[in-house]
């Protein structure tokens, strides 16, 4: 029965590479923005179905309203929404069509409200820049049989995951597995982070945070670090030092948006 099962799954993914793929000619531009938004709602259904969410109710509150804000920010009019997974890692995710995650590990790293801004300006601004969309749909063209490769890891759970948080995705199963390992586990270029920061520290300052205070994120990120490997949020970023002073030479642009905004929150609560 469990071979079965196992042969099942990987027929499944050779069907959902296919359904996308087709063949090595297809361009990015025949897979639909639509197609893939539909691809992570069902993804997200079962992270959230297949996770722990964190009953800390002052948390969850201010993961809602900070997204919310930052969600209006950015001009996109996606299907938003927002969980708050409990887990340690240090980590948070927004999927192409502005489906977000943040994990309670997180929190205490922010210290302040206007630090989650920051966090989630940067986040948002991957999904509004078509970034996870664009390298989703690279993944899908160029990597048919690498799908099928991630099929067969997700049967024999460790076989093609090198990370954490891959070995995690894998565990979830059925099309969260594969749409998860596909783009959450997928590395942004640095240029894609980049242009995420600098757009980020817009959004933050567009919905009425301190801008300044993303500056300070990095220090508390670079702190959490602690000496040993990076948290797995900061994995594929630029380095604390040049982003650092890309955020310090942005900061008159966000200033500006910042004095626009019609209220104004500062670095808003601490993260108790």
């Amino acid at each position: 029965m469990k071979q079965l099962k196992s042969l099942f799954s990987i027929f499944f993914f050779v069907i959902l590479s296919m359904q996308f793929s087709g063949c090595a000619s297809m361009g990015e531009s025949e897979i639909s923005e639509a197609d893939i938004n539909a691809e992570a709602e069902k993804a997200y259904a079962e992270i959230k179905a297949k996770s722990k969410m964190s009953q800390n109710k002052e948390w969850k509150e201010m993961v809602q309203r900070v997204a919310t804000r930052i969600a209006q920010a950015s001009g996109e009019n996606f299907k938003w929404e927002y969980v708050l997974i409990e887990s340690n890692e240090v980590n948070a995710w927004c999927m192409p069509g502005g489906k977000i995650a943040v994990y309670t590990g997180i929190m205490p790293v922010l210290k302040t409200e206007a630090a989650l801004a920051a966090v989630l300006g940067h986040e948002v601004a991957h999904a509004t820049l078509r970034h996870g969309m664009q390298a989703y749909a690279r993944a899908k063209k160029n990597n048919y049989w690498g799908l099928i490769a991630a099929g067969a890891s997700i049967v024999g759970g460790e076989l093609l995951c090198k990370t954490e948080n891959c070995k995690k995705l894998a565990a979830l199963g059925g099309v969260a597995a594969g749409f998860a390992i596909t783009f959450l586990d997928r590395k942004f270029s640095r240029t894609d982070e980049t242009s995420a920061d600098r757009a980020g520290q817009i959004y933050m300052a567009r919905a009425g945070y301190d801008p300044s205070e993303s500056l300070k994120l990095w220090e508390r990120m670079n702190a959490a670090k602690g000496g040993s490997e990076p948290p797995e949020f900061m994995s594929t970023h630029p380095s604390d030092q040049n982003r650092r002073n890309n955020l310090g030479a942005w900061l008159p642009e966000a200033n500006a948006e910042y004095a626009r905004a019609p209220v104004k929150y500062g670095v808003g609560r601490m993260i108790q």
